[in-house]
């Protein structure tokens, strides 16, 4: 079981909902992205981690950082192990306790982010949904305008007519990872994981 180390690329609010957030992996040694949606206090708790703001009172992840400093555990490491039906799940790997604790990826996240411990995912959960940005060349006007970087083609208005749903899913999927909307991303390859099983 291999595993892929990943890195906090950021958050993003979710325009659906006021509560989620998507949560930006990215893979330390290549360009897949695995967004994660998250609920609001774990997407603040690990906001202020990475923007480094002391709140005025400790947050929970703050307690457990100084619990586990003061009972001698050392956090080695993150592991995203498993996806189940839509849910990641994911094990704090501690060193002198030689036990693992299954926690939810955002307070995991949380806690190693305070602790600079290193976040892994199973190599196999990143195949499976793991999402690569790419340039496409259906939206290079779009992106140009936007500042972005796109490829020059030929005929750049001129769009292909998707052959199936699924490909008109990937082509939705493909333009929400260049328009940087996670959480829609997400879902559309959780709708293509679906389909393509059934």
């Amino acid at each position: 079981m291999e595993k892929v180390q990943l890195i906090v690329l950021g958050l993003s609010a979710s325009p659906a909902s006021n509560n989620a957030y998507a949560l930006i992996l990215k893979e330390l040694d290549g360009n897949r992205r695995l967004p994660i949606i998250i609920g609001a206090f774990e997407a603040q708790a690990i906001a202020l981690e990475i923007e480094e703001v002391m709140p005025p009172r400790p947050m929970t992840h703050d307690l457990i950082r100084v619990m586990m400093e003061s009972l001698g555990a050392t956090l080695v490491e993150v592991y995203i192990n498993e996806l189940r039906e839509g849910t990641f799940y994911a094990k704090l790997i501690f060193d002198s306790l030689s036990t693992e604790i299954d926690a939810r990826p955002s307070d995991a996240i949380a806690i190693a982010l305070r602790c600079n411990a290193p976040i892994f995912i199973n190599s196999d959960i990143l195949d499976e949904t793991g999402l690569i940005p790419q340039e496409d060349d259906t939206w290079v006007d779009e992106n140009l305008n936007r500042g972005k970087k796109g490829k020059a083609t030929a005929q750049p208005n001129m769009q292909t007519v998707p052959k199936s749903r699924i490909e008109h899913l990937q082509t939705q999927l493909d333009k929400a990872i260049n328009d940087e909307d996670y959480e829609r991303a997400a879902n559309l390859r959780d709708e293509i994981r679906k389909m393509s099983e059934s």
